[in-house]
């Protein structure tokens, strides 16, 4: 209830009249004044009860009566009655009812008491009560009050002593409040403040309020007392303690901070008065050296004493607090001075309250940056605050260091005190390793560096600096401090001194962030500018303090035995180097991270990045001139070991060891790069280098998508790892994968930043896995793909930089896992980015898919076949997911595609051409048309590969189906080809170059086709036969199907580009081909042996290539005709035909003429309408054209041959018609049949011409076949069609030489039995046979031709006799040996001779030739050339031959036909002879004729022995008939004949007519047999003409004479050795042959006789009878013989002599007849 309420007040007068009644009641006796002053007090009392309204305000004013009775009780010195008077005094002083005139009586009445040293509590109670309760006393009453309660805090009495303290304290701040309370009550009045004249008078504070005035007062005296000089104000001073006077000061300072503020005297005071004093009395402290012998120093030093040194840096602490902004320089001495008391040389007790006060400063950012505002960022100033810290840091250093040198104290520790006793120590100083859980004992938290060991306490909660010595205000002697006390301490305020610096900054950073977001929001256009003032004192503190922080922290980081400290570390250090990047200090950034970065990796472990860096740092150092070293870490800490794995080095090493404390750095790494990666900037070098060494001892090893997973350490002494650290793994590999799917919310040049570092981490991979197969360090590139993946959305800032890395360094490098994981990673990459939804898609951003699939594409360039593989398996799953949405990007997929080499070998091969089959089977449809020219390049390269058989093979089928796609889609592909051609050409227009593309003129859809024909060209002469094979037909097969559908111009290019090139190139490679054997075809094929060299299977293609050409230019006759340059195509098609004819190896030759066949059996159309009721016919399409079509290519049906005719109405219908009849086409028709003929001319003058070699020893290099020369021989007929009206003698000429050429040509043994038949048919070989039909179209065509045609008979005839030779006399080939067919050794044994030469049999040819030349003269005998050119004379010549030969001859049918075809010669040509003897043409053909009769019927050849009778009859009659024709044909025509021959003849029918008989006996004519019919014949005819009546000319009957007495003559020489031999021989009988030609003779004249008889007598000269009728005699004389068959021709000889037997008539009669 409050003291002015009635009850309280009617309290109040009911205790005071009771206080005044007891006062009474006491004083009675002894002291009777009191008594009646109290008694008339208790009047008083009632009095002003009853009459005033306002009690306490009445008993106020009369205070002083009414405290009258007490004060002189207290006088009366005794106690009882002092206690109670003091209590009533107390009583109404509480109830504000003391006046100033009551109060100052009281107060003297107190003083009295208190010199008496009267009841000195109750005094302090009451001056207490008096002060606090109310205001009334002032100026010398206060200092009176405040003068006693001093003094009683000097009595002998404790506690008095504290009492009177307290009192004193709660007495001070009681006048500062109340000058508090009154700047309160005035603040709204303004004063003018008096102007401050220079140093005045201590006293001049007239211008103070009176509380303020005692206040001012009072301070001022404390500062002399504690000054030790006599106060102004506090008057009856006598004693006074430099300590309490300190904490007076202290206290004042610091709990009214404002007064001193606001108050110009009062802050004259601070700086006058309070300053110099505290510099003076820390003299002592600064001078004193510990361990200094006062002997060596002149004058004795002040010893340092603890409680004024301590008092003295509590005021300092609140001065600096409070008053810094007054006191700058005088604060720059003070803190100064503090950082010289941590020096190691001050003793311990200093230190600590030292550090203690250097702590409190650190928990105050604030301060710490007005300090580096005010001192260290002006120049000429100390720098305090990096002198602090740095300070800090030294003392740290100097614990570890001087605990081992100077303080006897340490060393019973220093050797390990991590055994019990340490613990024991821990325990008993409340460490936190106290009593760990379950009662066990827990090591203590300690830092241990170099065997000193110093325990970590818990001295004050973070962030606020409570202290424990400063607060030892009663102790007087300096405590002894524990172990690590200053340690901790220390450690403290290094901690919060980050922790206040830091969040400060970051406070402020972000507050500014949000201020300028709220700025741009405002206006975006304005780029606001920060004022850098507010950054740059960041930075200062910033680097003022990192020096000294890092040299700290990272001594007590080493040191550090316990986790929580560890990881206070390690914080510190995270938030400095955090904070340096955000303000951009990269050094100091780069140092801390460094030092985070060595603390996770094993001692002493050589990391070069760090190594470089700590060098910079220690630059850093000595440019800022600090005291403070780096010192190096120790690895003796005992630490836990947690895993023990491989370095990552060049050098095989030994196992490094990874503590638990290493896993705690590695983690804050983690953390950092984590939180912070925006502001590491250039130290992710550092940071991932770290963790790429960490990750590689712990043995992580990528899995897919480049996180890193536990894996198996593949060599060397294999990772050892412990339960701790292992489960510590996967969140260590999951913070990992973390840190980098984090990069995707780094802005982007922080990514650049991590991207660039990752790349240099992956440079120092490959520079290390060089030369050694050891597993490489792919965290680099695992991190690269990692990074690559999640920024998929920005994935083009940082393409380039990854993906060029990866395939210029990793994926070409030479260890195998470093170039998978390369080439894993960047197709991964690539697959993602595809894969990826950006924004805008992929489709409308060519540009970015481009991007993407370039690294695709570089690939290609790596040379190993993993890295290909790869490459080529991610195109397939490209393909497989993406291949509709590639668009653009085709060329550079098709490009990776085909970008195979033939060392790569078949896998990579076989994946490449997967992909290649995809695309063609799925995708031509999606692609641009553009692309298709490099679709068709790609399956050419497949085709021309050489490790996979079946791919080439196969990839021909591909380009035929492509060439398919292409017939079906025509009409689309050509739209889009044609709208990019026209933007092309715009392009290139305005660049002003020409458009530059494959066979540019022609449109571009045809060159598609022509693309894809030169890719089969190319194939067509691939050194593989089965692909050549393959091309060719699929090449000829797709021009057959789809060539309509060119243009015609682009008919041009197939023909000489294509077409021709591809012939030349096959012509080459064959004539230049290897003949040497192939032993077997890969593998175990055994090859047949016509393609077992390269030259036989090179024929085989050059047979193939030239058939299709020929193919086309007979089905496409009409639209290649109407090119310009037909004829010159012609020329060179026949070329290349006669190149291969003349081609050594008989398959290609024989082929060449099949293709020169099939050309020239072109029918020129028909021009008639005949085809009327064709509907190609209807369309002017020629037959010939759609046969060829509408049949299969080789190999392959021709798809939708129905839609062929639309098509070719569609196509240009108009080009494939016949060109219209007319001159021109006849003269260009017959340039290209004699284009032809001399084709044909000179592949037949060079097959044929026999060889110019030497003997028939050496072989002949080549010698045509018979399939060959037959085909040769069987076009002539047809290609004479078309040339006959030109054909010429000369023509003719070159022919013959041709057909006798190719009829004298042998063959080889070996081929024999299937071209000649048996020797003993007689039949023609089918050469021969053409041979015939040739000559034979050629007379008939001469038969039915104009009339100048007929003068090539001859030369016809004269070939055909010339193979009528060959029935006697074969032809020679040069100079060949050639064997008779029947001798000739066929060549089935000796497998290894060489094969003979076998002369055909002629004789039937010959005979056939014979047969044909009677046929033939028959019908021509009178035609004039036959007549001028003497052909019967060169029949009858060629005759001889056989004729002379007769059984010679090399078969006996010969000179039979002969002796016919003579006979029916003449009958045909003898008339015509007797017709023109006056013109004398034939005279040279009668000496010939006379021979040929004379060799044939007087032969020189003997039958054979074994020819029969009837044989030599039907022989003799063949010899009979001769003379017949002789008789009936040419004696009776005597007159026209040339007398000569006449006589010729006779003498032959003379040399008949007698069968002479030769002189010898031998045994082998003893078996002629006489030709007797013969002989009687030829008598007959020579009888017959001799005596013919029909003598027309003298010179005939001459003739007859002539004969007819050589006949007589004969017969009498025959008759005279007859009788000779006869009478010789005595009983023998004579020779058979003998016998019979005298039997003959005989006859003979009788027959003569019989003539004679007929004949007109006047016909028969005289000397003819007397020759006659002299063999009379003869003949008697034969009557002697024995032979009974000589005897009856005798009787029959001599019977007609009977007729001459007349009487002689007389001489004159006689001589006148």
């Amino acid at each position: 209830m409050s003291t002015s309420s009635p009850e309280a007040v009617k309290k109040l007068l009911e205790n005071m009249q009771t206080d005044l009644r007891s006062l009474s009641m006491e004083c009675k006796k002894k002291f009777p004044p009191v008594k009646e002053a109290a008694e008339s007090g208790i009047v008083k009392i009632k009095t002003i009860a009853a009459r005033n309204s306002d009690i306490l305000a009445t008993l106020k004013e009369n205070s002083s009566e009414v405290v009258q009775p007490f004060l002189m009780g207290c006088g009366t010195k005794e106690p009882k009655i002092t206690q109670l008077c003091l209590a009533a005094i107390q009583r109404l002083m509480s109830h504000e009812v003391v006046s100033e005139a009551a109060a100052g009586n009281i107060i003297n009445m107190l003083w009295q008491l208190m010199e008496n040293g009267q009841e000195e509590l109750k005094l302090l109670q009451t001056v207490l009560v008096l002060l606090t309760t109310n205001t009334v006393v002032h100026d010398q009453v206060l200092s009176k009050a405040i003068v006693l309660c001093f003094r009683l805090h000097f009595t002998k009495d404790n506690i008095t002593n504290n009492t009177a303290a307290a009192t004193v304290r709660q007495v001070v701040t009681v006048v500062f409040e109340r000058m508090v309370a009154e700047d309160e009550r005035f603040k709204d009045i303004v004063d003018q403040p008096p102007p401050v004249q220079g140093n005045t008078n201590r006293r001049s504070v007239s211008t103070l309020r009176p509380s303020a005035k005692d206040a001012y007062m009072l301070f001022q005296d404390l500062c002399q007392l504690v000054n030790a000089d006599a106060p102004y104000w506090l008057v009856g001073m006598t004693e006074m303690t430099r300590t309490f006077g300190l904490e007076l000061l202290e206290s004042v300072l610091n709990d009214f901070p404002r007064v001193f503020l606001q108050h110009q005297e009062f802050s004259f005071l601070l700086k006058e008065r309070v300053c110099p004093l505290v510099i003076k009395l820390f003299s002592p402290n600064i001078k004193f050296r510990q361990g200094n012998s006062s002997a060596a120093s002149p004058a004795p030093v002040e010893k340092p004493y603890f409680p004024i040194c301590m008092r003295l840096l509590r005021v300092v602490s609140v001065l600096i607090k409070h008053f810094y902004s007054l006191l700058v320089t005088e604060c720059e001495i003070f803190l100064s001075l503090l950082v010289k008391f941590l020096d190691g040389e001050k003793p311990q007790w200093l230190r600590a309250v030292a550090v203690e006060s250097v702590h409190r400063l650190c928990v105050q950012p604030h301060l710490l940056r007005s300090f580096c505002l005010s001192y260290d960022m002006k120049q000429h100033s100390t720098k305090v605050f990096r002198d602090i810290v740095n300070a800090l840091g030294s003392f740290i250093q100097s614990l570890f260091i001087v605990l081992n040198t100077g303080n006897p104290a340490a060393t019973n520790t220093s050797t390990g005190g991590s055994g019990a006793q340490g613990a024991a120590q821990g325990a008993a100083q409340g460490g936190p390793g106290a009593g760990g859980q379950g009662g066990s004992l827990t090591t203590q938290a300690a830092f241990e560096y170099r065997g000193t060991w110093i325990p970590l306490m818990t001295v004050s909660v973070q962030g606020s600096a409570k202290a424990t010595y400063l607060e030892m205000l009663d102790k007087v002697e300096p405590p002894s401090i524990p172990e690590g006390y200053a340690m901790s301490v220390a450690f403290s305020a290094l901690l919060d001194l980050v922790r206040g610096i830091t969040s400060m900054i970051e406070r402020a950073l972000a507050k500014e962030e949000e201020e300028a977001a709220v700025r741009r929001e405002a206006n975006p256009d304005q780029n606001t500018q920060l004022e850098p003032g507010a950054h740059l004192v960041w930075e200062e503190m910033v680097s003022a303090c990192w020096c000294g922080l890092l040299a700290a922290l990272s001594l007590l980081l080493d040191a550090s035995t316990d986790e929580t400290a560890t990881e206070s570390i390690l914080k510190a250090e995270l938030t400095v180097a955090a904070l340096c990047g955000r303000l951009g200090l990269v050094t100091p950034r780069d140092a801390f991270i460094t030092a985070i970065c060595k603390a996770s990796l094993p001692p002493h472990y050589a990391l070069t990045v760090l190594s470089s860096n700590t060098a910079n740092i220690n630059k850093a150092y000595s440019i800022q001139g600090q005291s403070v070293q780096i010192i190096s870490s120790s690895s003796e800490s005992h630490q836990q070991v947690v895993a023990v794995g491989q370095p990552l080095s060049v050098q095989p090493q030994g196992t490094v060891v990874l503590t638990a404390k290493n896993i705690q750095c590695m983690r804050t790494l983690l953390n950092l790069a984590h939180c912070h990666g925006v502001v590491l900037g250039t130290s992710w070098q550092l940071v991932l280098a770290t963790l790429q060494h960490l990750v590689w001892i712990l043995g992580l090893k990528p899995g897919v998508g480049g996180a890193l997973k536990p894996g198996r350490a593949v060599e060397g002494p294999s990772t050892v790892l412990t339960t701790a650290v292992m489960t510590d793994l996967p969140v260590i590999s999951n913070i990992l994968s973390r840190l980098f799917e984090s990069s995707q919310y780094l802005d982007d040049v922080s990514l650049h930043h991590l991207i660039h570092a990752l790349c240099s981490l992956s440079l120092e991979a490959v520079e290390m896995a060089y030369g050694t197969n050891k597993e490489p360090s792919l965290f680099a590139v695992a991190k690269l793909l990692e990074t690559g993946l999640v920024n998929m959305d920005r994935i083009e800032i940082l393409w380039r930089p990854l993906t060029g890395h990866l395939l210029e360094k990793v994926c070409q490098h030479p260890n195998a896992r470093m170039r998978e994981w390369g080439a894993e990673a960047v197709t991964s990459l690539i697959k993602a980015g595809l894969a990826y939804k950006h924004n805008p898609p992929l489709a409308q951003n060519q540009r970015l898919q481009l991007l993407l699939l370039n690294p695709l594409k570089e690939l290609s360039n790596v040379l190993h076949a993993d890295i290909r593989q790869k490459q080529l398996e991610s195109v397939l799953q490209i393909l497989q997911s993406q291949g509709d949405s590639l668009g653009p990007g085709w060329p550079l997929v098709l490009g990776v595609i085909g970008a195979i080499r033939n060392d790569q070998g078949e896998s990579l091969i076989r994946t490449a051409f997967q992909c290649l089959q995809l695309v063609v089977t799925d995708f031509l449809p999606t692609m641009p048309c553009a692309c298709l020219q490099i679709v068709v390049d790609v399956a050419g390269s497949f085709g021309l590969q050489n490790q996979e058989l079946n791919i080439s093979l196969t990839s021909i089928g591909l380009l035929w189906n492509i060439s398919d796609y292409f017939f079906q889609r025509g009409e689309a592909i050509t739209q889009e080809l044609e709208r990019e051609e026209a933007a092309l050409q715009k392009q290139a227009q305005e660049k002003g170059e020409p458009l530059n593309r494959p066979f540019h003129p022609a449109p571009p859809f045809d060159c598609l086709w022509l693309c894809l024909y030169a890719k089969l060209g190319q194939l067509c002469v691939d050194p593989r036969p089965a692909v050549r094979k393959s091309a060719g037909q699929t090449m000829f097969s797709t021009i057959a199907a789809h060539g309509t559908l060119l243009q015609q111009p682009t008919w041009h290019i197939v023909v000489w580009k294509v077409l021709f090139h591809l012939l030349d190139c096959v012509r080459k490679s064959s004539t230049t081909a290897d003949r040497e054997k192939i032993e077997s075809g890969g593998g175990n094929i055994l090859i047949h042996h016509s393609r077992d060299t390269a030259e036989k299977q090179w024929a085989e293609t050059w047979v193939l290539t030239l058939a299709g050409v020929a193919r086309i230019f007979n089905t496409r006759r009409y639209l290649l005709q109407q090119l310009g340059d037909y004829f010159k195509a012609w020329e060179v098609l026949l070329d290349h035909i006669q190149s291969a004819a003349l081609s050594k190896n008989s398959e290609v030759s024989l082929a060449a003429l099949k293709s020169f066949q099939e050309i020239l059996q072109i029918a020129t159309p028909v021009k008639d309408s005949t085809m009327s009721t064709d509907a190609l016919a209807a369309m002017g399409v020629p037959p010939v054209l759609i046969d060829p079509l509408s049949a299969p290519g080789p190999g392959r049906p021709l798809l939708r041959s129905d839609s062929m005719l639309e098509r070719l109405t569609s196509y240009n219908g108009a080009e494939l018609q016949a060109p219209p009849p007319g001159e021109e086409s006849t003269l260009e028709d017959a340039a290209l049949w004699w284009s032809a003929w001399n084709t044909w001319y000179r592949t037949g003058t060079d097959s044929t011409r026999p060889p110019s070699g030497g003997t028939g020893t050496d072989r002949p290099s080549f010698v045509p076949s018979q399939p060959f020369l037959t085909a040769l021989v069987q076009i002539f007929p047809a290609l004479y069609q078309h040339i006959k009206t030109g054909f010429s003698m000369e023509d003719l000429r070159k022919l013959g030489v041709i057909l006798h050429g190719a009829v004298s040509i042998p063959i080889s043994s070996d081929a024999s039995p299937f071209i000649l038949p048996s020797y003993t048919e007689a039949v023609l070989t089918s050469l021969q046979e053409a041979v015939l039909t040739a000559l034979d179209v050629l007379q008939k065509a001469i038969c039915v031709g104009p009339e100048n045609l007929q003068v090539m008979y001859p030369a016809i005839f004269e070939q055909l006799l010339l193979f009528v030779e060959f029935s006697c006399k074969p032809p020679q080939y040069g100079k060949m040996e050639t064997k008779h067919v029947a001798n000739a050794k066929y060549n089935q044994i000796q497998l290894f001779t060489p094969a003979e030469w076998v002369a055909l049999n002629y004789v039937p040819f010959a005979e056939r030739s014979l047969e044909v030349v009677v046929d033939l003269y028959h019908k021509t005998a009178c035609h004039k050339a036959v007549i001028n050119e003497k052909v019967l004379q060169n029949i009858i010549k060629t005759l001889r031959m056989p004729l002379g030969l007769k059984y010679g001859c090399p078969s006996e049918s010969t000179w039979k036909l002969a002796v016919s075809s003579l006979l029916k010669v003449l009958s045909t040509g003898l008339p015509v002879a007797r017709q023109h003897a006056s013109s004398r043409k034939f005279d040279t053909m009668w000496p010939e004729l006379a021979n040929a009769f004379k060799d044939f019927l007087f032969t020189k050849s003997t039958p054979p022995d074994n020819v029969s009778i009837q044989e030599f009859q039907k022989n003799e009659a063949i010899d009979v008939e001769v003379v017949q024709l002789i008789s009936t044909e040419i004696l009776p025509f005597a007159i026209f004949i040339p007398k000569d021959f006449v006589g010729q003849i006779m003498a032959m029918l003379n040399k008949g007519s007698i069968h002479s008989q030769s002189s010898s006996f031998t045994e082998a004519e003893v078996d002629v047999r006489m030709r007797e019919e013969f002989s009687k014949v030829c008598f007959e005819t020579l009888l017959q003409f001799s005596f013919s009546n029909k003598v027309s000319t003298p010179q005939e009957g001459y003739i007859s004479r002539m004969a007819l007495s050589v006949l007589l003559k004969r017969s009498q020489d025959v008759l005279r050795r007859y009788v000779d031999d006869e009478r010789l021989s005595g009983r023998c009988p004579l020779p058979r042959q003998q016998v019979t030609e005298i039997i003959f003779v005989l006859k003979a004249i009788s027959t003569l006789m019989d003539s004679l008889k007929k004949t007109q007598p006047e016909n028969v000269d005289g000397t003819t009878w007397a020759q006659v009728i002299a063999l009379y005699p003869t003949l008697v004389e034969c009557i002697t013989c024995s032979s009974s068959e000589v005897s009856s021709a005798l009787k029959e000889a001599m019977g007609p002599f009977k007729d001459f037997m007349q009487p002689p008539v007389s001489r004159v009669q006689n001589g006148e007849s």
